[in-house]
């Protein structure tokens, strides 16, 4: 039987006879540009981009929460009766910053007294000295000195005549914040609050025992830290959104001594919303302590976090 021709491939002499015509060269000419073109870039390419490296994931030892713990370790503790000066030669080189105050530029400026705070009074201040008895305060967040300037009064009171508390605030207020207090000054972009609250200070005499630290939370817990300053009485006061008090927590306890207390506002206020009360139940939650309250305050103790 005679089989039909296959016709699925040219036969040889028709690709030959293919070869010889101007399309077939047009071809071969461009397929051999191609093949220049990336063999020259393939030589050329830094091997930095043209090696790959396999990197096979380790599964991380203990809990995952771990992973966001801050491990850098804080300088030797401080003794208390020297950490006033540790502060003032370290922020105001040697001299205290109630020296020949106010300024000029700035006297003319500054009420006699003028003093705003939100939950400043409340009984949780005392109830914590008197527990505590601390010889170091931290508060973070001042404004004004309010609830600084009624921890003074109370040490007194007990007989806590050495304590310290110190103010860790960058005095800026926040943007607009101007807009509901009016009679704050502005002098050339500066807002004079932390010429307001030194006054606030002295009018109180309170000089001996309150001393602002003049910097963002943030940068000054690290440097509290690093320089062996630590507290018996760590207050949280500032951003009242959910990172930022987050990260205040998180930096304050590294200062706090062992049994001291951690606390803070707005854990009953419309500040919540904006997550202060999610950041405290996290913080308690993954290290396993327990949160308690005062009024409008939260109260984290017997803290040993590693």
């Amino acid at each position: 039987m005679i089989m039909k021709e296959d016709r699925r491939f040219p036969h040889r002499h028709e690709v030959l006879q293919f070869m010889k015509t101007k399309p077939a060269l047009v071809i071969f000419i461009v397929l051999t540009y191609a093949f220049g073109y990336l063999t020259a870039y393939y030589n050329h390419v830094p091997p930095s981009t043209t090696v790959l490296k396999t990197v096979k994931a380790t599964k991380p030892r203990g809990s995952l929460v771990d992973n966001f713990r801050v491990t850098t370790r804080c300088g030797d503790p401080v003794p208390p009766e020297s950490i006033r000066q540790t502060v003032i030669d370290k922020i105001f080189n040697g001299t205290s910053p109630y020296v020949d105050f106010p300024p000029p530029h700035a006297g003319k400026y500054l009420r006699s007294k003028r003093i705003k705070g939100w939950g400043s009074y409340g009984a949780v201040f005392e109830n914590l000295i008197r527990q505590v008895k601390p010889r170091t305060i931290v508060e973070v967040g001042s404004f004004l000195g309010a609830s600084a300037i009624h921890m003074a009064n109370l040490t007194r009171r007990l007989g806590l005549e050495e304590t310290q508390i110190l103010c860790v605030d960058d005095f800026r207020g926040w943007p607009g914040f101007r807009d509901r207090f009016k009679d704050m000054a502005l002098v050339n972009g500066d807002v004079l609050l932390l010429y307001q609250f030194m006054q606030n200070v002295v009018s109180s005499g309170s000089t001996g025992s309150i001393l602002p630290v003049p910097f963002s939370a943030g940068s000054a817990l690290e440097k509290l830290c690093e320089w062996g300053v630590t507290a018996d009485l760590v207050e949280i006061d500032a951003g009242h959104d959910f990172n930022s008090a987050w990260a205040d927590i998180n930096r304050a306890v590294r200062i706090l001594r062992p049994g001291g207390v951690l606390f803070g506002h707005d854990y009953f206020t419309a500040a919540d919303n904006r997550g202060v009360r999610r950041a405290v139940n996290l913080f308690a939650e993954i290290n396993r302590l327990k949160v308690k309250t005062d009024g409008q305050h939260w109260v984290i103790d017997s803290v040993n976090v590693t």
